[in-house]
């Protein structure tokens, strides 16, 4: 008897939210108080989800709170002159280095130079083997030897 006043005891405090299914359920058949315990576990369920709800209010509120503009940085916007090699490929006027591999880009692009089966790698010309000092390149290596063609 001790153990059959415990459990009701537990599930009182999970049913608070409906006292009516409660009252119906002291009331019940044996059989309808197994139909009522699994009735419980969905109602838990229910009460995750609104919980789950409420996590992303609070982090949509956190992305609000930085709303300045980046700067750029100073080092990035620096006009850097392009060696002779680098210079044949964007042209002789300082630029900064964002421009350098945007203008590097556009030359890929335009003369075809991005390999047709991996489109990470870039097939250079003969300007763009002066530049890389080989015949291939990954797009990834790109800016490292971009670097050293810049002053």
């Amino acid at each position: 008897m001790a153990t059959a006043k415990k459990a009701p005891a537990k599930k009182v405090a999970a049913k608070k939210a409906a006292p009516a299914k409660k009252v119906a359920a002291k009331k019940a058949a044996p059989a309808k108080k197994v139909a009522a315990k699994k009735a419980a576990p969905a109602k838990k369920v229910a009460a995750k989800k609104v919980v789950a709800k409420k996590a992303p209010a609070k982090k949509v509120a956190a992305k609000k709170a930085p709303a300045k503009k980046r700067t750029p940085n100073a080092a990035f916007m620096k006009a850097l002159t392009p060696s002779a090699a680098l210079a044949a490929v964007i042209g002789n006027a300082a630029v900064p280095r964002t421009e350098v591999v945007s203008k590097m880009w556009t030359y890929i692009k335009k003369h075809g130079l991005q390999d047709k089966v991996n489109k990470r790698n870039i097939n250079a010309d003969d300007k763009l083997k002066q530049v890389f000092g080989k015949a291939q390149v990954t797009m990834f290596e790109l800016a490292g030897l971009i670097g050293k063609h810049l002053k």
